[in-house]
């Protein structure tokens, strides 16, 4: 299968190479050519999660033969709580469930794709003997679970930025005290939409990126979103038969990437009655799904900072897909959107899509109420999705982190904090990090320093 730029210039690419790229060299985001059906891995309870995840992406893959893609997909699990299960759906009402996706080993959703993209980095430097230098953004979860899997992998090296003082300590510590001599964090003092935008800007310098030998792991790269789509399926096969009609997932969005990849599953064959957009007080997504409107505002720190962006990297391909693949439209609103002004977008129709936004006092209340009505605690942006629960549906809401990465704030909901041996270690280590300015510049003379050539 070919893999296409969203902005219709770059040439289509194999799944190898449109992994490394990342960001294609027109800047466009890479979508399938076409999406397959995925009938036969629908309704299978008995099936797996690495058994799932290797079938569903060998209808991608053709680089890689159907023994590598086992392989490569059994050893990225295999970090996992339960690898068998490892995105376990935990019903907390009479049609309500979360699909509790903070079981691997930085308890947080990312890790799904993360620890796929690490493997598959390193096959590919194997397989080159080319060093490469992976460059991300991060609102809180990407980074850490990206370094987890890059640690100490030979030949890459990985930089990751973050907005410095806008993500949690827990958060922080995961990428800064890893002891890695192959990790370097950089906080900026910016937003994650700085973070992102001088990661944007250092991809489309096409002969830094060639230079610099540059991958992404960031959402912008599409074996990301693929391996997100996976868990979709496998909470719909741990439903039973009598459950699985009238399904909504309902998901905590900053970036976009995560909703995305259920929304494409959806169109591959997936059952869904509907997808909602939970967001926090940053809430561009929940104006753009209610008028049509794409009005990036100022970012505003909450208590759900991985949420807090206010430019939804992953909207492209939403975008590229509504106006039925068309490039050039989608690079001129592209283009609009990045000179920061308001777009309306042609013939909106939202579609399968919803959504509903939450303050900081809504978050601490949906804690306590959560924990009153269900006994469940989760986590604050997990909290965001507990406002408009139907009845009337199967309601899978995705449980994004564990709690225990957000302890202030859930002991200023419920009174006590829930706590994980793992995390806790971290507090006892010493941070490692470069404080920069959130400037291209600035950042590409530190890549340059650092990069491995």
């Amino acid at each position: 299968m070919r893999f296409l730029s969203t902005r219709g210039i770059a040439t289509p690419l194999e799944f190898a190479d449109a992994f490394a790229a990342g960001l294609a060299p027109d800047g466009g985001l890479y979508v399938p050519e076409e999406l397959p059906n995925i009938e036969t891995l629908i309704g299978n309870s008995e099936l797996g999660y690495p058994e799932l995840a290797a079938d569903f992406f060998k209808l991608f893959d053709n680089d890689h033969s159907s023994e590598k893609i086992d392989q490569l997909v059994e050893k990225s699990y295999s970090t996992f709580d339960n690898p068998h299960n490892a995105a376990p759906l935990v019903q907390i009402g009479k049609n309500t469930f979360v699909l509790e996706l903070f079981h691997g080993p930085t308890f947080a959703f990312k890790d799904f794709g993360l620890q796929l993209v690490g493997n598959m980095f390193e096959e590919q430097i194997a397989l080159t003997g080319e060093s490469i230098n992976v460059l991300g953004a991060t609102s809180g979860d990407t980074g850490s679970a990206a370094i987890h899997g890059l640690s100490n992998k030979k030949g890459a090296r990985v930089f990751i930025l973050y907005p410095e003082g806008r993500i949690s300590d827990i958060q922080e510590r995961q990428m800064t005290c890893t002891g890695a001599e192959n990790i370097f964090p950089i906080a900026i003092n910016g937003s994650f939409d700085d973070a992102q935008r001088i990661v944007k800007d250092l991809f489309a310098d096409l002969e830094f990126k060639r230079k610099a030998r540059l991958s992404a792991v960031n959402s912008i790269n599409l074996a990301r979103i693929l391996a997100q789509s996976v868990y979709y399926i496998h909470a719909y096969n741990q439903l039973r038969q009598d459950q699985r009609e009238n399904i909504r997932f309902i998901v905590p969005t900053g970036n976009f990437g995560n909703v995305l990849a259920g929304w494409m599953a959806s169109r591959m064959g997936l059952p869904a009655r509907g997808f909602t957009v939970a967001t926090n007080q940053n809430d561009l997504l929940f104006r753009l799904f209610n008028e049509g409107l794409y009005k990036p505002s100022t970012v505003k720190p909450s208590l759900a900072p991985s949420m807090d962006i206010q430019v939804a990297s992953n909207f492209e391909r939403f975008l590229y897909y509504h106006l039925s693949g068309d490039g050039k439209k989608t690079s001129q609103l592209m283009q609009k959107i990045k000179e920061g002004r308001e777009v309306l977008v042609p013939d909106f129709d939202p579609g399968l899509f919803s959504a509903s936004r939450t303050s900081d006092v809504g978050i601490k209340e949906n804690i306590r109420h959560s924990k009153e009505k269900f006994d469940y605690v989760p986590d604050p942006h997990t909290a965001c999705c507990f406002n408009n629960i139907s009845p009337d549906e199967t309601s899978i809401i995705l449980a994004t982190a564990h709690p225990a990465k957000f302890p202030d704030t859930i002991m200023e909901s419920i009174g006590e904090s829930p706590k994980h041996e793992d995390l806790e270690k971290l507090k006892e280590l010493n941070p490692e990090k470069a404080s920069l300015s959130a400037e291209t510049s600035v950042i590409r003379d530190y890549l340059e320093s650092n990069i491995l050539v």
